[in-house]
C-alpha cells in the first residue's frame, strides 16, 4: 500500500510541475509561470 501511495504522489507532483511550468496557455502562448513572472 505504501508503494502505491508513493507512486501516486510522484505522479501528482509531476503533473503539478507540468501544469505550472510547462503547459502553454493557448491565448497567451506562455506557461503559467512565465505569465506570472511578467505580471510581477
Amino acid at each position: 500500500m505504501l508503494v502505491i501511495y508513493k507512486q501516486t504522489r510522484l505522479l501528482i507532483d509531476e503533473y503539478i510541475h507540468f501544469y505550472n511550468y510547462e503547459r502553454i496557455q493557448l491565448k497567451s502562448k506562455l506557461t503559467l509561470f512565465e505569465k506570472q513572472c511578467q505580471s510581477a
